[in-house]
């Protein structure tokens, strides 16, 4: 056979369909016995296609691993993505924090064009086929037995270690040389707090207009207050500084400046409570309340430095199976500038599976699917060769 895909998700279906178009028949193998599962899954509260802003600003968000994707993003970074996905007949929208959603809001529409125009190309998809063994074949765990294919070239996309329910359990990692691999690190996840009793009432509320700092990084988003600590996409933005040592601060009123605290704390009669003062002069609503009486207690006479920088200390984060995305992978030094395994010429690696990581908000779907179509074009050439 020609072409192996051993992944079913974005950067898997990407790869087979830039080796499907250079001519090559193509096998994906899927563990699952479904596609794109984790795909589907980020959907169901809108599909993130990718974010429109200015290219430099769009490609600082993969950190260290920026210098390396870069030509992968310049070739298919955010205006590519939206032209693909209004050729597979999808009507775009972008927010007004610059995220670009289908109308339809869902990814099943999306996917099930695609899986339609790599069909009509002649991709073979076989689900429950799951990768077990690598030696000169790749040998499938597989409803009907062990199975062993030896491809001209193969694309490995198995995702990285989070949500294991959905096909990405990391399991493929023991099948590597350890030097090849960064450790698995959870990436855009929740953080845990060990609230006291009286924050219960505040569980699965937002918290709105504030700006989290981790470190160097400060960023202006919203979070939910959960039972077990601190979830959403602010929290994920600064995920990677948290996890790596540094405190979460919040400045809960980022559109005051700490004299203009001052003056409207002073404007409330000065017999009330502070609490009452911070209520009625601020407008503070009972989830900013409620952190302030849960970490700032005993509250100090000049409150305003504290508002602009509350601690909020974590526990840690949460589990690496409940992460959206994680760090660590196949190291690039593993890999040529094809992404192919320089211990292994003929196989490449794209998505998850790569040592690299970007929060939410368009940039992890966007990796995927670029890196999807560089090893793809990458292995496309090979064969050429």
């Amino acid at each position: 056979m020609a072409a192996l895909v051993i992944g079913a998700g974005p950067a898997g279906l990407m790869a087979a369909e830039e080796l499907a178009r250079a001519g090559h028949k193509v096998v994906v193998a899927e563990a699952k016995p479904s596609v794109a599962r984790k795909f589907l899954m980020a959907g169901k509260s809108g599909l993130n296609l990718t974010k429109a802003e200015g290219f430099e600003r769009f490609l600082a968000a993969y950190g260290d691993a920026a210098p390396v994707l870069e030509p992968m993003l310049r070739a298919f970074g955010p205006e590519q993505v939206q032209a693909w996905a209004e050729g597979l007949g999808q009507d775009l929208f972008t927010g007004s924090s610059g995220r670009v959603f289908p109308r339809a809001m869902k990814a099943s529409p999306l996917l099930r064009a695609w899986l339609g125009r790599l069909a009509q190309m002649g991709v073979e998809i076989r689900t429950r086929w799951a990768w077990v063994s690598w030696d000169e074949d790749f040998g499938f765990d597989t409803p009907e037995g062990a199975k062993e294919l030896r491809p001209d070239i193969c694309v490995l996309a198995c995702g990285g270690a989070s949500w294991a329910r959905l096909g990405s359990d990391g399991q493929w990692a023991g099948l590597f040389d350890a030097g090849s691999l960064a450790p698995f690190r959870p990436a855009n996840m929740g953080f845990i707090v060990d609230w006291s009793d009286h924050m219960a009432a505040q569980f699965g509320q937002p918290l709105k207009n504030v700006v989290l700092k981790a470190g160097e990084e400060h960023v202006r988003a919203e979070c939910v207050i959960s039972e077990r600590g601190l979830e959403g996409g602010g929290i994920y933005a600064v995920s990677r500084a948290l996890r790596e040592g540094a405190g979460l601060r919040i400045d809960l009123l980022p559109d005051l400046s700490e004299d203009d605290i001052r003056a409207r704390l002073d404007r409330i009669g000065p017999k009330q409570s502070l609490k009452n003062r911070l209520r009625k002069g601020l407008r503070l609503d009972p989830v900013k309340l409620a952190l302030i009486m849960e970490f700032a207690r005993p509250l100090p006479s000049d409150i305003a430095p504290v508002l602009k920088n509350l601690p909020v200390p974590l526990v840690g984060p949460r589990p690496m199976d409940e992460a959206i995305s994680t760090a660590g992978g196949v190291r690039f030094k593993a890999l040529d500038g094809g992404l192919m395994l320089k211990a292994r010429p003929g196989t490449f690696v794209a998505g998850e599976m790569l040592d690299w990581e970007a929060p939410t908000g368009g940039y992890l779907l966007t990796g995927c699917l670029a890196t999807g179509r560089w090893a793809g074009r990458a292995a496309a050439e090979y064969l050429r060769r």
